[in-house]
C-alpha cells in the first residue's frame, strides 16, 4: 500500500468515528426529551394544584370579605339586639335633650258616656278588647229610649197630616176653590212638620235608640281599645255618666318637657327624634309649642309628631327626646357614646353596608349627655350601629383571630 492510499484509509476512518459519534448523541438527546416527557404524563396532579391554588385562596378572601367587614342577615340582625340609626349633621351644643311622655292625640282618645238615664243591661266588651267605630260596647235601658221612640212616631204621624193637608189644599187650588194663601199656608205646614220628623229621628239615632225602643246603645265614636271601664253589669247611671275609655294605640304623639330657657330656640317644624325603649330611633317634627310654661314643672310642652306609628310605644310610656333648632350651627354629626367602639387602638364606627357591617375609623369630637361628635370619617344619610356595636366588635375580633 501506498503513503497516499495509507493516508485516504486513515481518513475514511476518522469521518466514521465522528459519524457515530454525532448519531450517538443524538439518540442521547432524545432519550432525555422522552424522559421529560413521560415524566410529565406520569404526574399531573401535583400540576394542576399548584395551578387550583391561587383560585382558591381568591375564593377564600372573597368570603370573609374586605378588613373590618362583618356579614350579617336581617334575621341575625334583629336577635342580636342590634340597631340602626341614620345619622344627619348637627351640633352636640345646639341639641335639646329632654324627658317626654307618650300620649294621644285628641282624635286617638274618647271618653264613651251615657246618653240617658238608665241601668246597664248588656256589656259586649271587656278591658283591653278591640272595638271599631261605631260599634256597640253596651246596652242601656232607659224609659228615654221609649220617649224618643214616641216622639218620633208622632212626628212622623204629624209629617204625613200635613203632607195629605198640602196635597188637597193643591188640588183645591189647581180647581179654582180655595185661595193661594191656603196652599202656601200648607206648604208651610207640611214643611214644619217634616223638620220636625227630621230632629225627632235624629235624636234616636244620636241616643242610640235599638229597633224595639226599649234599650239605648252605648257606642264607641273611634276605632281602637277599651283602656277603661267605669260601670258593670246592672248598675244605674246618669246622663252624661263616663262609662268606657277607648283608646287607638296606632294614633299618637310624644309631649315633651322643655325648659323656658330651651324653648325659645325651638319653633315649630325643627327635627326630633325619639329613643324608643328596647333601642333604636324614631325620627319626628315639632308640631306645636305651648305659650306658656307649666305651673308646678315649670316646662315648656312641645308636641312632637311622629313619623307613623312605630312599635314599642305606647300611651302613657316615658321616653327621651332629642330636638335639634333649624337655626343652629352644623358641625358635625352626632351618635350616642356606644356607637364609639375601639379597635387597634382608633375610635371606630360600624357602618351598615350591603351583607352587613364594615368597622370604619372616625374623628371625635365634644362629649356631652351621653353623646359625642363625629368630625370626620361619617356622611349625612350613612346607617350607623348606635346600640349592639360592643357586639359587633367582639364578632369583628374573634372573626380576625380565626383567620
Amino acid at each position: 500500500m501506498t503513503v497516499i492510499e495509507r493516508a485516504t484509509t486513515a481518513i475514511r476512518i476518522r469521518d466514521g468515528r465522528s459519524k457515530f459519534m454525532a448519531g450517538g448523541a443524538a439518540l442521547a438527546l432524545l432519550a432525555g426529551l422522552g424522559g421529560v416527557l413521560i415524566g410529565r404524563s406520569m404526574a399531573p396532579e401535583p400540576v394542576a394544584r399548584s395551578a387550583e391554588a391561587p383560585a382558591a385562596e381568591a375564593e377564600e378572601g372573597e368570603e370573609h370579605g374586605p378588613e373590618g367587614f362583618i356579614p350579617m342577615t336581617p334575621v341575625q340582625l334583629a336577635t342580636n339586639g342590634i340597631a340602626v340609626e341614620r345619622v344627619s349633621s348637627g351640633s352636640i351644643l345646639s341639641e335639646v335633650i329632654s324627658q317626654a311622655t307618650v300620649t294621644a292625640p285628641p282624635e286617638g282618645q274618647a271618653l264613651v258616656t251615657a246618653r240617658a238615664d238608665g241601668a246597664i243591661t248588656r256589656i259586649n266588651k271587656r278591658l283591653g278588647d278591640p272595638v271599631g267605630a261605631g260599634e256597640t260596647i253596651a246596652l242601656l235601658e232607659s224609659r228615654e229610649a221609649a220617649a224618643f221612640v214616641a216622639e218620633r212616631n208622632a212626628a212622623a204621624a204629624r209629617a204625613q197630616a200635613a203632607r195629605a193637608a198640602a196635597a188637597r189644599e193643591q188640588r183645591l187650588f189647581n180647581a179654582k176653590v180655595t185661595a193661594r194663601q191656603d196652599l202656601e199656608a200648607a206648604v208651610a205646614a207640611r214643611q214644619t212638620a217634616e223638620a220636625e220628623l227630621q230632629r225627632a229621628e235624629a235624636a234616636v239615632r244620636t241616643a242610640g235608640v235599638t229597633g224595639d225602643g226599649r234599650y239605648l246603645a252605648v257606642r264607641s265614636p273611634i276605632g281602637g281599645r277599651i283602656t277603661e271601664v267605669d260601670t258593670q253589669l246592672g248598675a244605674y247611671v246618669a246622663a252624661g255618666a263616663e262609662l268606657f275609655n277607648v283608646s287607638n294605640p296606632n294614633s299618637i304623639q310624644v309631649e315633651a318637657a322643655v325648659p323656658v330657657p330651651e324653648a325659645q330656640r325651638l319653633q315649630p317644624g325643627d327635627r326630633a327624634v325619639v329613643e324608643l325603649p328596647g333601642g333604636g330611633i324614631v325620627e319626628a317634627r315639632v308640631r306645636s309649642i305651648t305659650p306658656s310654661a307649666d305651673a308646678q314643672s315649670r316646662a315648656v310642652g312641645v308636641v312632637l309628631q311622629l313619623s307613623g306609628a312605630p312599635g314599642g310605644l305606647r300611651q302613657g310610656q316615658a321616653v327621651r327626646t332629642r330636638i335639634t333648632p333649624s337655626n343652629s350651627e352644623v358641625t358635625g354629626i352626632i351618635l350616642p357614646e356606644d356607637a364609639i367602639q375601639q379597635i387597634e387602638g382608633r375610635d371606630t364606627v360600624f357602618v351598615q353596608v350591603k351583607g352587613g357591617f364594615q368597622a370604619v375609623p372616625v374623628q371625635i369630637g365634644q362629649r356631652s349627655g351621653g353623646r359625642v361628635e363625629i368630625l370626620k370619617g361619617l356622611q349625612p344619610g350613612q346607617a350607623v350601629v348606635s346600640r349592639g356595636a360592643f357586639a359587633l366588635k367582639s364578632q369583628l375580633g374573634a372573626s380576625e383571630a380565626e383567620h
